[in-house]
């Protein structure tokens, strides 16, 4: 089959790969029909790199339809049409039972002190083909594939893999208050389901963002919208009365714009020897941290941080001082899709499309253009917010 696979730093290619099969009786295989570009690829494509191998297939947000099945497999069966959620969970361990399926026990990566098994996302989280393919492998079938019993299009289903219930707990983490005013730092796809959820919910939004295209995305939407820039801290608290957001949301991460000294701390790595580059940033890696510290700086005094952009530093520097002094609450982690998806099924599954999901798409392209849209999405060329990708064989 055709995937497309990591070969280097800032270098992916589609090639052929084998097809996968059922290995365990809780396996399934599913024929690819959509599967999407998300932020976290990009880590990989620059700043992950030492923790993949070449060839290894990318890709986390992907629905197909099943094609085979393992024996004990029986929430699901060939020919239905599912959603595949990055995060591998068993379903039955402490963990999933408490809502905490990114840290399932039974998938937990314990050989590299990391959370559940990803799908497409290095060593580290066990270095499971991902779904930037033509077919994949589903592992514990039962316990995580979602059935979709509609004939909507894709795109309506496909952000349950990811990134929609990512803003939905990155949005019940913030912890806003009733009426109260949320602030989403970064624009691209989570940050703008971040402002559709908070005003589901009834928030006011404020978003933050260097991009004009993702401003007026966003505020189609019902945000307010600002220029990402030093004087944002001031700009937030001008806006709310002089205290700040009552809560601020960090979609952007390591990768934040602002942060040389971090992004050359973070390009360093990739011209190292891969044993000393994986040491070296599980030891002494640090992030670009202007997104965080806006957030913690402009939140009001007792509000909450919410960190849905990833993070991957080991000796970041925290204004520990500051925070304690504001009295401010800190909520982040992998999100537990199992969790939440319950909850947005509904809300995608109607007419009415309440969390705009219709509106997110910007380019769609076969999967053998990939590695181009890569480039255009790392870039933030042509307006792009969000990719879809279509394998040949679907």
């Amino acid at each position: 089959m055709r995937a497309l696979t990591w070969q280097a730093n800032r270098k992916v290619s589609v090639e052929d790969v084998p097809d996968p099969g059922i290995q365990d009786p809780t396996d399934a295989v599913i024929r690819i029909t959509s599967t999407a570009i998300c932020g976290s690829d990009l880590h990989l494509y620059d700043v992950l790199g030492p923790f993949l191998d070449k060839n290894d297939v990318l890709g986390h947000e992907a629905m197909g339809v099943v094609e085979e099945v393992g024996s004990a497999v029986t929430s699901v069966k060939p020919g239905d049409r599912v959603v595949v959620p990055f995060v591998i969970a068993c379903g039955e361990c402490v963990m999933c039972r408490r809502g905490r399926t990114s840290q399932c026990e039974k998938t937990q990566m314990r050989a590299t002190d990391s959370g559940a098994m990803l799908y497409g996302y290095t060593r580290l989280y066990g270095s499971v083909p991902g779904g930037q393919a033509e077919r994949m492998r589903i592992l514990r079938a039962d316990a995580n594939l979602q059935r979709i019993d509609s004939d909507l299009p894709d795109e309506r289903f496909l952000f349950l893999s990811d990134i929609l219930p990512t803003a939905w707990q990155g949005v019940r983490y913030a912890d806003v208050p009733e009426g109260g005013t949320l602030a989403v730092l970064g624009l691209g796809p989570v940050g703008q389901f971040a402002v559709r959820v908070a005003r589901h919910f009834g928030y006011r939004v404020l978003g933050v963002d260097p991009v004009p295209e993702r401003r007026a995305m966003a505020e189609r939407h019902g945000a307010e919208v600002l220029d990402f820039g030093d004087q944002s801290a001031d700009e937030l608290r001008d806006r709310t009365e002089g205290r700040g957001p009552d809560a601020v949301l960090d979609a952007v991460g390591m990768e934040a714009h602002g942060s040389p000294a971090g992004a050359l701390a973070q390009n360093v790595p990739g011209i190292l020897p891969r044993p000393v580059a994986r040491a070296m940033a599980q030891t002494v890696g640090v992030d670009r941290m202007s997104a965080i510290t806006l957030a913690l700086d402009a939140v009001q005094r007792g509000g909450t941080v919410s960190l849905s952009g990833v993070y991957a530093g080991a000796a970041d520097p925290m204004p520990l001082l500051r925070m304690f002094d504001k009295g401010i609450a800190l909520r982040m982690g992998q999100c537990n899709v199992h969790r939440w998806r319950g909850e947005i099924l509904p809300l995608v599954s109607g007419d009415a499309d309440p969390l705009g999901v219709d509106d997110l798409v910007t380019h769609r392209a076969p999967l053998e253009d990939a590695p181009a849209m890569y480039d255009l999405f790392k870039n933030k060329e042509d307006g792009c917010v969000k990719v879809v990708l279509h394998p040949a064989a679907a």
